[in-house]
């Protein structure tokens, strides 16, 4: 049978603010990249999200992005990779340590927002991320990044086992990079509409460019951002049309 991981960044609310419908969203997916505290979330967060994960039987991963809490992780920083390494180390205890908590295992890994761009495109940061995950887990977390990136590269280096990843509510470049979001037509919004993506993605290996080109992509898990107001839906929508189509969904690397 046909197969696909489903992920889904959540645990992003902090302090008295809250984001993202993550129990909505959790009945969708088959694996979650929960925040570590430094783009987003905060102690009790992940706490909870965690346990919810493990209650789901959803697969729980890290989420570590840089220190900017201001900016969501989206803004690039100038960090150097020792710097990368300690940050990414730092986070991945955290969560790891609530993750053992509550009697579960961290399955994987995927840097957010700046971080995930910097490290898929930077060979030194890509191998900082990579050895921060072989430290922690001793070799067991799988890495997920862009295909073709420095961050899978690194990652196959060192020994971890790597997930290509695309997204469900982004738009694609012919070269097969996302869409930037300061331009026009980077995310969808319709449901529908990144329900046929993700359908094509697993049927064919390719997705529609952004001008209707057609753009060659193969991945093992698919992404849908849990901060969008539109993410409950299209997760929704993306698992229908999975489901109808007799696809798995599931995560290659065990829940």
């Amino acid at each position: 049978m046909v197969s696909i991981d489903l992920n889904c960044d959540m645990g992003e609310s902090y302090g008295a603010y809250r984001f993202g419908r993550d129990e909505e969203l959790l009945e969708s997916i088959s694996s979650a990249n929960i925040a570590c505290g430094f783009h987003a979330g905060d102690p009790g967060v992940m706490r909870r999200t965690v346990a919810l994960c493990l209650e789901q039987g959803v697969a729980v991963g890290a989420h570590p992005g840089l220190p900017d809490l201001a900016g969501f992780g989206r803004r690039e920083m100038a960090v150097g990779a020792e710097e990368v390494y300690e940050l990414t180390l730092y986070q991945l205890g955290a969560l790891q340590a609530f993750v053992q908590a509550e009697g579960g295992t961290l399955r994987h890994v995927k840097p957010h927002g700046a971080l995930y761009h910097m490290a898929a495109a930077r060979g030194d940061l890509a191998d900082a991320v990579a050895r921060a995950a072989l430290r922690v887990s001793g070799g067991a977390l799988v890495l997920l990044g862009p295909p073709g990136s420095e961050l899978l590269r690194a990652g196959k280096a060192h020994g971890l086992r790597t997930a290509a990843e695309a997204f469900a509510d982004r738009t694609y470049r012919p070269d097969g990079t996302l869409t930037p979001r300061t331009e026009p037509g980077a995310l969808l919004s319709d449901p529908a509409q990144a329900a046929a993506q993700v359908l094509r993605l697993v049927r064919d290996g390719v997705v529609t460019g952004a001008c209707g080109e057609t753009v060659p992509l193969a991945a093992e898990t698919v992404c849908v951002h849990g901060d969008g107001p539109h993410a409950a839906a299209i997760a929704r929508s993306v698992r229908a049309a999975l489901d109808e189509a007799g696809v798995a969904v599931r995560p290659p690397w065990g829940a």
